[in-house]
C-alpha cells in the first residue's frame, strides 16, 4: 500500500523530526527543545528540503516565543524578531525559511495583540497552519503535476523532493506519487545525488515506502538513459525561483537541464508559489551555499580523496529559466514566458 511519510511532527508544543542524516539505515526521531536544536537540526541536514525547513524554522521560532518571559506585546515581538534572525543564517538558499519566520512575524505585528500570552499562540497556530497548508499545497502540485502523464512513463528525478523534504507527500515527488496512483509509472531513474547521497540514501527509501518501481543510478549515468530514450520527463524541485524562472536546486540540476534539452526531454520543476523569490529579477542573484569540504573528500567518515585535497563543494546551482519547460505549482501547470505568467501568481503568497 503506497504511504506518504512526515518528516516533521509537532504536538502540543513538541517539535519532533525524522533525522534524516541517518537514513536510511535508521528511522529515529529526534525532539528539538529550542530554536539553537532547530539551527542545528537544519545547518546539519537533520531536516532539509525548501518547505520542510521553512516548517522547522517557523516552529523554531515559536519554540522562543512559547517560552519567552516577555513581560509585553513588544518585547515579545523584539525576541521574535531577533531569533527569527538568527535562524535565517542556519541556510541562505531556501527562500521557504526566511519566508515562513517572517509570515509569524508579520501576523504578531499586525494583531494589535497586546498579550504575550495570546501573542504566543497567535504565533503557534500560524505556524501550524503554514504546516497543514504545506501538506495540501504538495497535495495539489503533485495532482496538477500527475494529469500532464497520461500514459506509464518513465521519469528522471535528482535529490530527494518528497515527504522528508516537505510536510506530506513532496513537490516533484508528490507528482511522481500520484502518478503512480494512476498507474502511470513504469520506473522512476533516481540519480544518486553526489556529494551527499540525497537521492540514494533518501528518494529510493521513499519510493519503497509507496511501492513505486525506480533504478538508481550515478548522477553521471543520467545522460546514457536519456541517450538510450529510456527517459520520458524530468521533475525536479527547488529551493528558489528568481522572478524571471531562474531556478536553484540540488547541485547537478543545471547539468540535467542541459542534456534535457539536447535529447528534447521536457524538464519541469515543482514548487510551491512560496518558492518564488520575487524581490530577487534573475538566478545571479540568489544566494548559493558553499558547503565544508569533508563532505565531498569523505563518504561516512571515510576518507575517498588524499588529505587536505582543495575542494569546491556549492550545495547548489542556477538552471536558466530557458531550459524549463514548465513550473509545477499549486495553481496548476505554468508555462512560459514565465517572467509574466509567474508574477500572475505574486498576490496568491500570504506573507
Amino acid at each position: 500500500m503506497s504511504i506518504a511519510v512526515e518528516s516533521v511532527r509537532w504536538n502540543n508544543g513538541e517539535l519532533t523530526i525524522i533525522d534524516q542524516t541517518l537514513l536510511p539505515e535508521e528511522v529515529k526521531y529526534i525532539q528539538l527543545k529550542k530554536p539553537e536544536d532547530v539551527w542545528q537540526a537544519i545547518n546539519r541536514l537533520a531536516v532539509r528540503g525548501a518547505p520542510a525547513i521553512g516548517i522547522a524554522a517557523a516552529y523554531g521560532l515559536v519554540l522562543k516565543i512559547l517560552n519567552s518571559g516577555a513581560k509585553s506585546a513588544e518585547e515579545l515581538i523584539s525576541e521574535a524578531d531577533q531569533t527569527a534572525e538568527y535562524l535565517k543564517t542556519s541556510r541562505p538558499t531556501a527562500v521557504n525559511l526566511s519566508w515562513a519566520v517572517e509570515r509569524l512575524l508579520t501576523v504578531m505585528k499586525n494583531s494589535g495583540e497586546q498579550s504575550p500570552d495570546r501573542l504566543s499562540r497567535l504565533a503557534e497556530q500560524e505556524a501550524i497552519r503554514i504546516h497543514r497548508e504545506d501538506k495540501e499545497i504538495c497535495r495539489s502540485i503533485g495532482k496538477h503535476g500527475s494529469e500532464l502523464i497520461t500514459r506509464p512513463v518513465q521519469i528522471l528525478t535528482h535529490c530527494n523532493t518528497g515527504g522528508l523534504a516537505t510536510g506530506q507527500f513532496g513537490t516533484a515527488f508528490s507528482v511522481i506519487f500520484h502518478a503512480h496512483q494512476n498507474s502511470n509509472i513504469h520506473n522512476v531513474w533516481v540519480d544518486e545525488t553526489r556529494p551527499l547521497l540525497q537521492g540514494a540514501r533518501l528518494t529510493t527509501w521513499e519510493l519503497r515506502q509507496a511501492d513505486i518501481p525506480f533504478s538508481l543510478i550515478s548522477d553521471s549515468m543520467a545522460g546514457m538513459v536519456m541517450q538510450q530514450n529510456a527517459v520520458d520527463m524530468i521533475i525536479v524541485g527547488t529551493d528558489r525561483v528568481a522572478a524571471n524562472g531562474d531556478t536553484a536546486n540540488k547541485i547537478g540540476t543545471y547539468s540535467l537541464a542541459v542534456l534535457a534539452q539536447y535529447h528534447r526531454i521536457p524538464f519541469y520543476v515543482a514548487a510551491p508559489v512560496s518558492s518564488i523569490d520575487f524581490s530577487i529579477s534573475h538566478g545571479d542573484d540568489i544566494p548559493i551555499e558553499e558547503r565544508e569540504s569533508r563532505e565531498i573528500t569523505h563518504i561516512k567518515n571515510q576518507a575517498i580523496a588524499p588529505a587536505d585535497c582543495p575542494v569546491y563543494n556549492p550545495a547548489f546551482d542556477v538552471t536558466p529559466a530557458s531550459l524549463i519547460s514548465g513550473f509545477i505549482t499549486e495553481f496548476g501547470v505554468i508555462a512560459p514566458p514565465f517572467e509574466a505568467n509567474l508574477r500572475k501568481l505574486r498576490g496568491r503568497v500570504l506573507v
